[in-house]
């Protein structure tokens, strides 16, 4: 197992249904990227504010098959690295907020948001399944934007061994999730990657009163188990960062020389 790995996130700007443009701006910023774990925003081939459901089955694709995928494989081969990219999935006349992992050239495997924000209930599907997955014996967790206010999930994919958690998004509660996330490095010793996007999406028109316009707020991020900031972007610039990590700090999870994280948990035994 490699000790040292590089971490990187790609933060962009996508346009709104344009798949192909979104895919090839995305993969021109990520070729910036260390050869290592880059990760893409959630849904950062399409764009996020669908005004309804038949716009999402227009624009979703096969995680494995797709166009996005299709692009994602042949650029993870040539960059010989793993990509953890936001998607919208159709599977079976259903559709999921997914995020795909891809390795050196060949599809891993995906996994679905589960804690579903605001109007996405309305038209996708929430996952069910927590996802861990080891590539070149480096554990990867995988959770999705509105996800990070959840710990439970966290703590779960930490405690099934995970040592870095890869986190799409299009976070629009200013500071937040990128705060909390630093809480979720420290709280479970592990590494985390937020790829979040910029920008304003306004998909208002005349005849709908609902509400359509989102700011996005940057500020990707990669964190250590120490609760550091070793990466971070601004919140109005399309970036690609990279950091250099030993990844066996992830897995010591003693604080002191008498307290492991997980060795003293005593919650599960109180009434």
């Amino acid at each position: 197992m490699k000790k040292k790995v590089n971490f990187s996130f790609v933060q962009t700007n996508p346009r709104f249904g344009k798949i192909e443009h979104n895919v090839e701006k995305g993969i021109e910023l990520a070729n910036k990227a260390k050869e290592g774990i880059i990760v893409f925003p959630e849904l950062f081939n399409t764009g996020y504010v669908f005004r309804n459901k038949k716009e999402l089955e227009n624009l979703a694709e096969n995680a494995r098959t797709g166009h996005t995928a299709k692009q994602l494989i042949k650029f993870s081969k040539s960059k010989n690295s793993t990509i953890i990219a936001g998607i919208a999935e159709k599977s079976n006349e259903k559709f999921y907020n997914t995020a795909i992992i891809i390795s050196k050239g060949k599809f891993i495997g995906k996994y679905r948001k589960i804690h579903l924000f605001y109007k996405e209930k309305n038209i996708f599907t929430p996952g069910k399944k927590i996802e861990l997955f080891n590539i070149d014996g480096i554990n990867i967790g995988i959770i999705i934007c509105f996800d990070w206010i959840f710990p439970e999930l966290s703590r779960k994919l930490a405690i099934k061994g995970a040592d870095v958690i890869a986190h799409p998004s299009n976070l629009i509660l200013k500071g937040l999730g990128q705060k909390v996330m630093l809480t979720r490095s420290v709280e479970n010793k592990i590494f985390t990657i937020t790829a979040n996007r910029i920008g304003i999406e306004n998909r208002e028109n005349t005849t709908s009163n609902n509400e359509l316009k989102y700011r996005f707020t940057g500020e990707s991020q990669i964190t250590s188990p120490n609760m550091k900031i070793l990466a971070r972007a601004e919140s109005n610039k399309q970036s690609c960062k990279s950091v250099s990590v030993n990844i066996l700090e992830a897995r010591n999870k003693n604080i002191t020389k008498m307290n492991n994280l997980f060795k003293d948990i005593k919650i599960q035994k109180l009434s």
